[in-house]
C-alpha cells in the first residue's frame, strides 16, 4: 500500500513537488507515476488539497533505480523487493539471468525441435513430431533417465550410486541440436518401453538374481572391473579372456556364494539381454552425447563378448563345447 503523509507545514510543503512536476523531470508518464505509487514502490505524500506530493530528490532517485531495473527485465515483485531491503540488487540480478538460463534453454530446445520435424521425410514426421512432443521438457526427460536407473540399482542405496548414475546420464544440451534433441528423445522412448526395465535389469545383475547375497559388494567389484576395461575399449583391445573376465566372474559367484567354474559361467549367460538391440541403442545413443568417452555400456558388452567366448571355447568333461550364443560387438 502507498504511504502517505498529510502535509501541514507551507514551509515543507514549498519544499515538495506534484506528480506533474516530478513526471517533467523523470520523463515518466503520470499514470506510470500513480501506478508504482499505487503498488507501494514509490511513496508520496498528501498536500491540504488531498494531492500527491514527492520529495524530489529520494523519488526521482527512486524512479531512476525501478526505471533501470525494468529496463534489465526485472519484475515489479524483484523491484519491490530491492526496494524494501529484502534482496539486494546483484541478489535479483543473479535470480533474473538464472530465469532467463532456463527459458533459453527452454526455447532452444523447441527451436531444435521444430527444425527437426522440418528436417525429416515428410512420411516420418507424423511419427517424429509424436517423439519429440514426449520429450518437450528436458529437464523432464533427464528426471526420468535418472529414475530408470535407479530402479536398475534398486537393490543398492542411492548414496552409493547416485554418482555413477549421474556420470552415466547425459545432461540435455543447453543449446541442442537437431540430431542431439532426438537423441535425446528416443532415450526417453527407450526407457518407457515396458519391459525395458527388467531387459537392463537381466543385463547387470544377470541370472537369479535373487540368490544374490550381497549386492553393494557386487555392485562395487563390478565397477572396478569396468573401470579397467574402459581403457581396453578405448585402445581397440578385443574381448579376451583374462584378469578383467576372471575379476568379473568372481565378482558374481562371490556375491552368490559360489565359485567361479565353467557351469557358473554358462549360468552367467542364461537368459542373457546383452544382445537386444534396445540396449545397444541406448548406449550408441548416450555416446553421441559423451563424445569420444567410452560409455559404461561399451565396457559391459566387452565383458559379455568375453564371457561368451570363454564359454564358448571350455569343453566339457566329454571334450564338447556346449555354448553357441551369439556374440555381439559393441559398435
Amino acid at each position: 500500500m502507498e504511504v502517505q503523509q498529510v502535509v501541514t507545514d507551507d514551509t515543507q510543503a514549498r519544499a515538495l513537488v506534484s506528480i506533474g512536476e516530478l513526471a517533467r523531470s523523470t520523463g515518466l508518464a503520470v499514470r506510470t507515476i500513480r501506478f508504482y505509487c499505487d503498488e507501494g514502490i514509490l511513496e508520496s505524500r498528501r498536500s491540504a488539497g488531498g494531492h500527491r506530493m514527492f520529495d524530489p530528490e529520494s523519488a526521482t532517485e527512486r524512479l531512476l533505480l525501478v526505471r533501470r531495473l525494468r529496463a534489465v527485465g526485472l519484475g515489479l515483485a524483484s523491484i519491490t523487493d530491492v526496494l524494501k531491503g529484502e534482496r539486494s540488487i546483484a541478489e535479483a540480478i543473479a535470480a533474473e539471468s538464472t530465469r532467463l538460463d532456463i527459458e533459453f534453454r527452454s526455447l532452444a530446445w523447441r527451436r531444435a525441435s521444430l527444425r527437426a520435424i522440418e528436417a525429416v521425410a515428410p512420411a516420418r514426421r507424423a511419427e517424429r513430431l509424436a517423439l519429440l512432443a514426449a520429450a518437450q521438457d528436458s529437464g523432464a526427460v533427464h528426471d526420468c533417465l535418472i529414475r530408470f536407473w535407479r530402479r536398475i540399482l534398486a537393490p543398492i542405496p542411492w548414496s552409493d550410486v547416485e554418482k555413477w548414475v549421474y556420470w552415466n546420464v547425459p545432461e540435455p544440451p543447453a543449446d541442442p541440436s537437431v540430431d542431439e534433441v532426438v537423441a535425446y528423445a528416443e532415450l526417453a522412448a527407450l526407457v518407457a518401453e515396458p519391459d525395458m526395465n527388467r531387459t537392463v535389469r537381466q543385463q547387470y545383475w544377470r541370472c537369479r538374481p535373487d540368490l544374490i547375497r550381497d549386492s553393494r559388494g557386487l555392485y562395487v567389484d563390478v565397477g572396478d572391473v569396468m573401470a579397467d576395461v574402459v581403457p581396453l575399449v578405448s585402445e581397440g583391445v578385443r574381448p579376451r579372456a583374462g584378469g578383467e573376465l576372471d575379476r568379473f566372474v568372481n565378482a558374481h559367484a562371490s556375491a552368490r556364494g559360489e565359485r567361479d567354474s565353467p557351469r557358473f559361467r554358462e549360468q552367467l549367460l542364461i537368459g542373457a539381454t546383452d544382445t537386444d538391440h534396445r540396449i545397444h541403442r541406448y548406449w550408441a545413443l548416450t555416446g553421441q552425447f559423451f563424445g569420444t568417452r567410452v560409455t559404461v555400456g561399451q565396457a559391459h558388452h566387452w565383458v559379455y563378448d568375453a564371457l561368451a567366448q570363454s564359454v564358448q571355447l571350455a569343453p566339457t568333461e566329454s571334450g564338447e563345447r556346449p555354448y553357441r550364443g551369439i556374440i555381439a560387438n559393441f559398435p
